[in-house]
């Protein structure tokens, strides 16, 4: 729970603010452009993550239990070439350095939209993400 309590203020306190190593991007943008508007693309990421071998990670960090920790060289063999380097360019980075950004992102990320278990609907995980980047 104090966790909880410390990403929520860290990410209420940065979402408007560039963040170092991001490449100037605020924390907003840089979610928006993993996740898409509104956390529409949650579901077709984990999809990717799950048909790159890491089911297991992604389950963790969607159910309840302990959020097991992703690795910079898991996402990229995980996600294709092209992915990556798409959202490097969103961080203006390289893709190692994207691909340890989301490492060290997306067990949090989405174990704070995923809180009952299951990627909620599109409504829900909405409001989640607003909630959290308020």
């Amino acid at each position: 729970m104090i966790l909880f309590r410390i990403l929520k203020w860290v990410f209420r306190k940065l979402a408007g603010r560039a963040i170092p190593g991001l490449g100037g991007q605020s924390l907003s943008s840089v979610v928006t452009g993993l996740l898409g508007k509104d956390g529409k693309d949650l579901p077709g990421l984990l999809k990717k993550l799950t048909a790159g071998g890491l089911g297991d990670l992604v389950q963790s960090w969607v159910g309840k239990g302990k959020n097991q920790k992703l690795s910079a060289d898991q996402v990229k063999s995980a996600l294709d070439k092209s992915t990556l380097a798409n959202i490097a360019g969103q961080l203006g980075t390289s893709e190692d350095a994207a691909a340890s950004k989301l490492a060290g992102v997306l067990p949090s990320l989405v174990d704070k939209l995923t809180p009952d278990g299951e990627v909620p609907d599109q409504e829900t995980l909405s409001k989640r993400l607003a909630k959290l980047l308020a």
